[in-house]
């Protein structure tokens, strides 16, 4: 690990950092604690995909959809408008939209294929990111002249990695230069989250032989086509499994590579000190 003990990191004169865990149990919060007390520079994996890596594919999706107006068409032709996304830390919603859902295309869904095409996509995107980390550790501090380093990864991190690895290409790189940080929540916590997915569905990651597993059960328990398939329906479906197939590899990344916090303990930090606290227990209790 990145430090060797409590005392190495409240010494450390740079403290970098990665979260990992399920969406909404607490690394923005944090990151935007660490952030708003002046030291920190926070590097978003999800804004990096979103700016960097799939900015092209979500503009040209655009674009597609909007050559089907003969308006918009004849003045896109012309370069006479120009469409982008408006990507920002709180608002990742065009790289959501841009994944997708599959199923009917009738109720707004994606054919499998087109829906595959875009997974692949954002691994490779979310792989490249996270490879980044040490080149923005670098910048923030040769450029900006940040000592600490927030990197906010996604929840499928978990997917495109192989905790029981020793020689993993992307956690041997990220835990060369971060310490790797799993929050994690309690069975009320994934209820909660559930129950928000089921208000609000949005567009997910998965790793390819979970949706193959997961896209085959669903047809087959409901005796539907892929054309049927109601997106929505579908990805409410997946969500809870989604949840515990990614808990376990959650835990192998932070049992081979960092160290784990409860959501509910990064929920009650308040400030800087109160982090670098929690960080320190946490790391007497993996010693």
């Amino acid at each position: 690990m990145l430090y060797s003990s409590a005392q190495a990191w409240r010494d450390a004169p740079s403290k970098r950092v990665l979260f990992f865990g399920m969406s909404g149990l607490g690394k923005t919060y944090i990151s935007n604690i660490l952030r708003g007390a002046g030291g920190w520079f926070h590097y978003s994996i999800d804004y990096r995909i979103g700016t960097r890596y799939m900015g092209e594919y979500i503009a040209d999706n655009a674009k597609a959809e909007a050559m089907k107006v003969p308006f918009l068409r004849d003045l896109l032709l012309s370069d006479s408008i120009y469409i982008g996304s408006n990507i920002t830390f709180d608002n990742l919603t065009p790289v959501s939209s841009y994944l997708g859902k599959p199923g009917s295309t009738a109720k707004g869904g994606l054919p499998m294929c087109e829906y595959r095409r875009r997974q692949e996509q954002f691994r490779l995107a979310e792989i490249h990111a996270l490879l980044d980390t040490e080149y923005f550790i670098d910048r923030a501090e040769r450029l900006y002249g940040y000592p600490h380093f927030i990197c906010d990864t996604g929840g499928s991190i978990c997917e495109w990695v192989d905790a029981e690895d020793p020689n993993d290409p992307v956690l041997t790189e990220l835990s060369k230069h971060t310490l790797m940080v799993w929050i994690k929540g309690d069975e009320a916590h994934t209820e909660e989250l559930i129950r928000r997915f089921d208000r609000a569905p949005k567009p997910m990651s998965y790793q390819p032989e979970f949706l193959s597993r997961v896209w085959e059960d669903y047809l087959s328990k409901n005796n539907v086509s892929e054309a049927d398939v109601d997106p929505d329906a579908f990805i409410r479906w997946t969500y809870a499994q989604a949840l515990a197939h990614r808990q376990p590899r959650y835990e192998a990344m932070a049992q081979n590579w960092g160290v784990t916090v409860t959501a509910d303990q990064i929920s009650a930090v308040r400030d800087e000190a109160g982090f670098e606290d929690l960080i320190a227990s946490a790391l007497e209790s993996a010693a």
